[in-house]
């Protein structure tokens, strides 16, 4: 009799209850060159996921969209990734609610993961991984008096978690790479940030009241933030974020101190290369959805179109 999870596996074109087997696979003439074992996605993340991405928050959602995706599958075992095995998975996401920009992160994780498999022989075909159509959403940024009684409320839990949002905003900076920061990384006033989502470093100048954080936080080792808990930082967030009349706001996430400061170099004028310069965008296309914000550029074609008037 099939069982329940068998008939789903069989639904992604995965048979439940067949032994496991190899298939040779070759390239060009050579004959025969490795042999291709069934895995699963979990056993292949246990395998590559040291190789394919760094310790931290980044990391931790890797592993959690690869072990909803496995989920989904019912941990079955595969030698073929197949096109319609990809459809479904995305299906099956997105009646669970996921965005088109979710399923995109989902899939992102899932490409790297498959592709390093293929190069290794643990799987003997890819599908073709195509981008969904993402919608461009509310960007979120702090206002100055949202920011003043946000921080308050932070800064009655923590002092560290207080110095480290003001850091946050100030800079730009992602919580990994703020937590990530090691004192020689900090000189003559700029802090370089090595540890980065795009893999690139980055330098940035300081605002007077970061030094002064910094200054304050000189004697801890090795690094400012190094021992700040993401996890207590947004318990301690959210908390703060009830007090200061923000909860309804599902969008006042930590991230929004980096909306929060891009917002504010393209409002006070600076051309969005530099912008992107400063957050470390890998593409000026990621950067320009802070292009809105750049009124200022607009208010030379007024004088243009009143000409006539004149005339």
């Amino acid at each position: 009799m099939t069982s329940g999870a068998e008939k789903l596996a069989s639904g992604f074109g995965i048979s439940g209850d067949r032994p496991e087997y190899e298939v040779n696979y070759c390239f060009g003439r050579q004959g025969p060159i490795g042999l291709v074992k069934e895995t699963s996605l979990a056993e292949l993340f246990h395998r590559y996921a040291d190789i394919l991405w760094d310790e931290g928050h980044h990391k931790y959602n890797v592993k959690a969209f690869i072990g909803e995706l496995d989920e989904i599958l019912l941990g079955a075992r595969f030698s073929t990734f197949s096109q319609d095995l990809l459809d479904n998975l995305i299906g099956a996401l997105r009646k669970r609610g996921n965005s088109n920009a979710t399923i995109n992160r989902k899939m992102a994780a899932l490409s790297k993961l498959l592709r390093k498999a293929y190069k290794m022989g643990d799987i003997h075909s890819l599908p073709e991984f195509r981008r969904q159509k993402e919608r461009a959403g509310r960007l979120r940024f702090l206002e100055a008096e949202e920011e003043e009684a946000l921080f308050r409320e932070i800064g009655t839990r923590s002092e560290l978690f207080l110095k480290f949002s003001i850091f946050l905003v100030d800079t730009g900076a992602r919580l990994g790479e703020g937590i990530g920061l090691k004192w020689n990384d900090i000189h003559e006033g700029r802090v370089t940030f090595w540890i980065t989502k795009s893999g690139r470093s980055r330098t940035v100048p300081l605002t007077s009241r970061a030094k002064q954080v910094l200054r304050e936080l000189k004697d801890r080792a090795p690094g400012p933030f190094a021992d700040v808990d993401p996890q207590k930082y947004r318990a301690a967030w959210n908390a703060a974020k009830i007090d200061a009349k923000l909860g309804d706001e599902a969008d006042v996430v930590p991230h929004v101190l980096r909306h929060t400061c891009a917002s504010r170099l393209v409002r006070g004028g600076i051309d969005l290369r530099r912008v992107q310069m400063w957050l470390g965008h890998q593409t000026l296309t990621m950067t320009m959805r802070y292009a809105h914000l750049a009124t200022h550029d607009l208010d030379m074609c007024v004088p243009v179109l009143e000409r006539h008037l004149a005339s």
